[in-house]
């Protein structure tokens, strides 16, 4: 039986203009700091910040996106970070330096986002027409999605834990695109927090589909994330 919905444990904070020009709160101990923007509330501000402030790979992967929606997306997601890596660090986010740590299961340079020898962690995902941006002082990961159509639900489920697969089958088929998206931005929170992506098999974790929560993973903090009618998302937060 699928439980009913309740209302998700964390609220992002809405990512303004405005937020740029103050020094953020830092995140608290074990505790992430959530910011949500909106593509279309953002698009006008970062557009001329673009050019100036992404560095050469980050302009070359926005030109590789063929759809505007994606490009304008990205350039959304990535100026935001960098802003609000400016704005923590005390310095021009276009000197943020950007890189990626190695992966823990093939070691090559495409683990968790870093600014080398700074004691910040962060994640940024975003989906159509949203940016999730997280920050907190351990490992962390963040992912929003919108949801599925049942399609994709049916091809994907299989691919999770067969305790998961056997909790979508038992949700009505109306709740079961919801509940999927429960799963899977739980799961790939968590795997972006450490650092595998989806390079790790997603039938090794059980984070369940339960309205109610995610299921507790050693050493992790693991919690929904309230966005909005239409999309789904969590956040991952290695426990001290």
């Amino acid at each position: 039986m699928c439980l009913l919905p309740v209302r998700p444990v964390l609220r992002p904070e809405r990512l303004t203009p405005v937020a740029w020009a103050r020094p953020p709160e830092p995140p608290r101990p074990g505790r992430p700091r959530l910011w949500l923007a909106r593509v279309e509330d953002l698009r006008g501000a970062v557009t001329p910040l673009a050019g100036t402030l992404l560095d050469s790979r980050e302009r070359a992967r926005a030109a590789t996106l063929h759809r505007v929606a994606d490009r304008e997306g990205y350039r959304v997601a990535h100026v935001c970070l960098r802003m609000l890596l400016g704005a923590y660090l005390g310095v021009e986010p276009s000197d943020v330096t950007l890189v990626r740590q190695a992966c823990p299961l093939c070691r090559a340079p495409h683990g968790r986002p870093d600014v080398p020898g700074v004691p910040l962690c962060f994640s940024v995902s975003r989906t159509g027409g949203f940016c999730l941006l997280a920050f907190a002082d351990t490992a962390v990961g963040a992912d929003i999605e919108r949801m599925p159509a049942s399609d994709v639900v049916s091809a994907l489920t299989a691919t999770l834990h067969p305790r998961e697969a056997a909790e979508l089958a038992a949700c009505p088929p109306d709740q079961r695109p919801a509940a999927f998206a429960r799963v899977w931005t739980r799961k790939e929170a968590y795997l972006k927090g450490l650092g595998t992506g989806l390079g790790r098999d997603l039938r090794f974790d059980h984070l369940g589909a339960s309205a109610h929560g995610p299921r507790r993973v050693p050493g992790w903090s693991i919690d929904d994330v309230a966005v909005g009618r239409g999309c789904a998302a969590a956040v991952a937060v290695a426990e001290q």
